[in-house]
């Protein structure tokens, strides 16, 4: 049986509007052309997995019960065909606390890569922060960066230094380096 490609997808500023510790449901908005990308990849035969790191829970900025809302938002707002994403991890750590799933870690997208048998030469981590490409550079898989969160200008020419795929946003690198276009 062949494997599967498949990407792995930070939350903020890369499906969703970045809020700094988005919290709240209001705040929970789909960045301009994330659906139908979503969309091409999942009839393209990719799995979908999103790897968040949620310090705000850890710090008393919010509780679960908030995260979770904003992700059933999410999930309504993208309203994907079946199977949609098939797990979201979000690590609750703040970066000075031990964890085992805070990017850079690498254990989810390793964990995913053997439960679901995927073909890692075709896996991407895609992301807005210095951390989501660690990630999935940790994992040895493709990273990119985009543009549409919280990166700063100095994370940027850390990806370019490490030959990390830059873009500006999730669909430019679905329609760029994934070749999906859904505007047919």
């Amino acid at each position: 049986m062949a494997k599967s490609p498949a990407l792995f997808l930070d939350r903020d500023g890369n499906l969703i509007e970045d809020h700094h510790h988005t919290c709240s449901v209001e705040q929970v908005a789909l960045i301009s052309g994330v659906k139908p990308a979503l969309e091409a990849c999942l009839s393209a035969g990719y799995k979908l997995f999103v790897l968040t790191n949620q310090s705000g829970i850890n710090r008393g900025i919010f509780t679960w019960e908030q995260y979770e809302a904003c992700n059933r938002r999410m999930l309504d707002l993208l309203d994907l065909p079946s199977p949609g994403i098939l797990e979201i991890k979000a690590a609750p750590e703040k970066p000075d606390e031990p964890s085992l799933y805070r990017k850079p870690s690498p254990r989810f997208i390793l964990e995913m890569i053997e439960q679901h048998q995927l073909d890692k030469s075709r896996c991407w981590m895609v992301g807005d922060r210095i951390t989501d490409w660690d990630a999935g550079l940790n994992a040895g898989i493709k990273s990119c960066a985009v543009r549409s969160g919280a990166g700063r200008a100095e994370d940027f020419v850390y990806a370019e230094k490490m030959k990390i795929t830059i873009r500006q946003d999730f669909p430019e690198f679905v329609l760029q380096d994934l070749g999906l276009n859904w505007h047919k």
